[in-house]
């Protein structure tokens, strides 16, 4: 029998062993919320798997007149920047409408941003809440 050479080449070169890592991709969820309710947030958020945060606190810039007609009282805010996984992102951006709208001075804006690539398998898992691989790497 003639063996092709295709098959020859693939038992004399080993193959690599790769090592299972999660398909997930990530996105940057951008969260802007009023600051009394930021710690709240960052808990909700961290709830859906969001393994990194960082708060930035802001202070908003339009007129008082403006704020006034639109019925904001407090301009001071966090933009709070977490790195979730693109599975998670449908329930969390529902629920965050959903607290959006039921609680009080609870308003906010939230909006994700893909993430195009990560260095490090141990990082990749870290930030995808991959704990059984995180440590392995």
């Amino acid at each position: 029998m003639v063996e092709t050479v295709k098959n020859v080449l693939k038992r004399a070169v080993p193959q690599k062993v790769h090592s299972k890592v999660s398909m997930n991709r990530l996105k940057i969820l951008v969260t802007t919320v009023n600051r009394a309710k930021a710690d709240f947030y960052m808990d909700y958020i961290q709830s859906f798997g969001a393994n990194m945060q960082f708060v930035f606190y802001g202070h908003g810039t339009a007129p008082r007149e403006i704020m006034a007609a639109l019925g904001l009282a407090d301009s001071e805010r966090a933009v709070i920047i977490s790195i979730i996984g693109e599975d998670h992102v449908p329930a969390v951006l529902e629920c965050l409408e959903e607290k959006f709208r039921t609680i009080v001075n609870g308003k906010g804006i939230a909006y994700t941003i893909p993430m195009s690539s990560v260095i490090g398998k141990s990082v990749f898992n870290f930030l995808s809440d991959n704990r059984s691989q995180v440590g392995r790497g």
